[in-house]
């Protein structure tokens, strides 16, 4: 299947996405908005000071009032020729006209009034961040399906949420596949370390879902079987197995559990062997998806962008921007009849391609700030290329 067919594959294998549900706004950071955020109050909420000096009522000078008004404090009325000391963000009094800077005020002697130091006295307003001035309540602030970030969280607090309606996260067991892999020391006499294990649950928690359990399995049929037909997880996620070769049982798996392949192999490289399928349900009645990785590290990471990727942020609901071009820094080849995927640096919207980019590698993606998607037949240095993010830390 081609590459860019295989990815609206995922999308359509997704569905809706998943039901909503109320968090509490640290435990939304992640996932998407089910609604749209509506302010719920004014913003501000009350005429406020921008800066430190004095609330000032009229054009001046002014008899300055005994004490100051804190933020926090409901201020007294301020009657006009007078004034009062104001800290930043501290509500407005009543008939303040304005804020006189620190800098810009003095108190003379022997009358004790507050004038200006410059020549034109503050005009009405300055200084003043006045009700509303971000928003009103009732008015909208965000669609429905902006991913929830720091500064989401920052926004709906300030507009009064206590929680979110967001969309919940697609849950994702993850199946490491493989005799041959170690969880730790060095490589040697014929196995190798597993590098996915330590990869792949930030990466797809970055995606919008949240990892249940990473589970290592031997390279045989029967514990593939049991893993897949007790897993309530909303998507299996499974690395190796999915060639040919005398182990690789994940498509047996699939046909044992009543699946059925929706993505089988697509073309692009590295990774061609990927694949997707639908399972039957175990809890509900919703189907479960299942995404087969291969086992090369650079390889599954293509298939996670190719197949994990769209599939997870659907099932999250998130709305996500269109393509991304860069202009190639350099020339980037590509294959006769597949799509290639191919780590790259950006730097000032100009995408160069990275040395150290074959199935198994990692050096070059763990210097890359996205993934060039080179279309068959590669591309002359000047052209435009799509760029994929790599998700972050």
């Amino acid at each position: 299947m081609p590459w860019d067919q295989a990815r609206a594959a995922a999308v359509r294998a997704a569905g809706h996405p998943l039901p909503p549900v109320a968090l509490a706004l640290p435990e939304a950071l992640g996932a998407s908005l089910a609604e749209p955020l509506t302010a719920l109050t004014d913003l501000p909420s009350f005429d406020t000071a921008a800066m430190d000096g004095w609330a000032v009522a009229g054009p001046g000078p002014w008899q300055p009032y005994d004490g100051g008004v804190l933020a926090g404090e409901r201020p007294r009325p301020l009657d006009h020729g007078a004034a009062v000391p104001i800290a930043t963000g501290a509500e407005l009094p009543r008939g303040a006209t304005a804020v006189l800077r620190r800098e810009h005020g003095a108190r003379t002697t022997p009358d004790g009034l507050l004038r200006h130091r410059l020549p034109d006295p503050p005009a009405p307003g300055r200084d003043v961040r006045p009700r509303g001035q971000e928003c009103r309540a009732g008015e909208p602030l965000l669609p429905a399906g902006t991913t929830v970030t720091p500064a989401v969280l920052g926004l709906a607090a300030a507009a009064g949420y206590d929680r979110l309606a967001v969309h919940r996260r697609p849950t994702i067991e993850l199946l490491l596949l493989g005799d041959e892999l170690l969880d730790s020391g060095l490589p040697g006499d014929g196995r190798v370390r597993d590098a996915l294990g330590p990869l792949l649950p930030p990466w797809l928690h970055r995606l919008g879902a949240e990892v249940t359990a990473v589970r290592r399995l031997a390279d045989a049929l029967g514990p593939l079987d049991e893993a897949m037909g007790r897993s309530t997880a909303d998507v299996l996620v499974t690395t190796g197995s999915t060639a040919a070769g005398p182990v690789d049982f994940l498509r047996p798996a699939i046909a044992g559990a009543g699946g059925r392949l929706l993505v089988d192999s697509v073309a692009v490289r590295p990774g061609h062997p990927m694949l997707l399928a639908e399972l039957p349900p175990v809890a509900g009645d919703r189907s479960r998806l299942l995404v087969g990785l291969p086992g090369n590290p650079l390889a599954a990471v293509t298939g996670a962008v190719t197949l994990a990727a769209p599939l997870l942020r659907r099932l999250g609901g998130h709305v996500d921007g269109g393509p991304r071009g860069a202009v190639a820094g350099a020339p980037l080849p590509g294959h006769a009849r597949d799509t290639r995927v191919v780590p790259v640096r950006l730097s000032a919207g100009t995408a160069v391609p990275l040395p150290f980019d074959g199935p198994a590698m990692l050096r070059g993606l763990a210097l890359a700030d996205a993934l060039a998607v080179v279309p068959p037949g590669g591309l002359a240095a000047g052209a435009v290329v799509e760029v994929l993010d790599v998700p972050g830390p």
